[in-house]
């Protein structure tokens, strides 16, 4: 990994909002409750983002359940305290590889779309992670696999501009596209018990794009491709021919893309 790029890849002006847009509180609460959520349960929503997720954790653990967010920045932490903090849910700006202690044990501790963004410090997380977990709780990684990547009916240049930009985000941004296959091996090396997965369908756009999906998707090559260090040779190096061939093409009602989503949960010794 080299150290020019450091801040995460999609920070933007407009990340709270698009955080906000494409989270699904129904396929969260199904995911957790998959993973064992349950009343009373003391809860980590690591990467907590803006807050909606620690929002739908909380509603989910009540009646006398607590929900602690965590996350890195300080802008979207300010706004999950102003928009969701109440009796039960807090927010706390932190390191995720600092020393996280002082947040206490904890039943359940549930990381999404965190260790995609740390390919080569993913199992060193998970282990920190592992520490908030009490004996007999349980520790939740929810990722995608062959992330951004899986596409029919796009231009050929568009799709190779695609691979070349994912590539390009996992050598300078530590980026990891394929985060979901690796969960089940963090836990298992962990010595989790129980060991569950699931896997389902995160993307699954085919037809008219929907309002979110049209808005998610060009945030995306607006932010993360820009930033890429890919140098745009297909379209002699003008980021902006790609990005308007990119999200014509992708209005399209012939494109067909899917993501796969990895749940994988266990039972700490």
């Amino acid at each position: 990994m080299t150290t020019d790029f450091l801040e995460y890849i999609m920070e933007d002006a407009q990340e709270i909002e698009r955080l906000e847009l494409k989270t699904d509180p129904q396929a969260v609460l199904k995911q957790a409750q998959w993973a064992g959520l349950a009343p009373g349960m003391r809860v980590a929503d690591i990467g907590c983002g803006p807050g909606l997720t620690s929002h739908i954790l909380h509603d989910a653990v009540q009646p006398a359940g607590q929900v602690v967010g965590v996350d890195f920045s300080v802008d979207r932490i300010e706004h999950a305290r102003n928009r969701y903090q109440q009796d039960g849910l807090v927010f706390q700006q932190e390191d995720f590889f600092g020393d996280l202690t002082a947040l206490g044990r904890f039943d359940f501790v549930w990381a999404r779309f965190v260790l995609e963004f740390h390919r080569s410090r993913a199992a060193e997380l998970v282990a920190i992670l592992s520490r908030l977990v009490k004996p007999g709780g349980v520790l939740c990684l929810v990722d995608l696999d062959y992330n951004c990547l899986s596409h029919d009916g796009l231009p050929e240049r568009v799709n190779s501009t695609i691979q070349d930009v994912v590539k390009g985000l996992e050598e300078r941004a530590d980026f990891d596209p394929y985060a979901g296959r690796r969960l089940y091996g963090h836990l298992f090396d962990l010595e989790y018990q129980e060991i569950r997965l699931d896997m389902s369908s995160h993307h699954l756009i085919y037809g008219e794009l929907t309002e979110v999906e049209r808005y998610n998707w060009e945030r995306k090559v607006l932010v993360a491709a820009r930033r890429s260090g890919c140098g745009f040779s297909l379209y002699g190096g003008d980021f902006n021919a790609f990005a308007e061939e990119f999200t014509t093409s992708f209005k399209n009602s012939r494109r067909f893309t899917y993501t796969p989503l990895i749940c994988c949960c266990g039972k700490k010794r």
